[in-house]
């Protein structure tokens, strides 16, 4: 037996979509008030396609997914690339300080 052909013991991401009724604001508007989505259980989120509703502890761990994604995405986008070329002369310190490349001869 493979060790990846267990199954059960790995959560599944589930794709999630901003609810249709509330557009994921977890609340809708009336004229005087605002009360909780009753389509999306006040979470603003349901399933891609089906639409349902998940619970809430599944909803936790598909929302800890998409967090985790879109910081990892963010830490990919703040790593800049190496420079080369004359920029790269520029952007690194000499380490010579002030009148550090006078050299007289003294």
């Amino acid at each position: 037996m493979k060790k990846g052909s267990v199954l059960g013991f790995k959560r599944e991401q589930i794709e999630l979509q901003p609810c249709s009724i509330c557009k994921g604001n977890a609340v809708v508007r009336g004229l005087f008030y605002e009360l909780v989505c009753t389509d999306c259980n006040g979470s603003g989120w349901v399933v891609w396609g089906s639409k349902l509703v998940l619970s809430s502890d599944e909803l936790v761990t598909q929302l800890s997914f998409k967090l985790q994604h879109a910081l990892g995405e963010i830490a990919a986008l703040k790593g800049s690339p190496p420079t080369s070329g004359p920029q790269s002369q520029y952007e690194r310190s000499n380490r010579l300080g002030a009148g550090g490349p006078n050299y007289t001869g003294d």
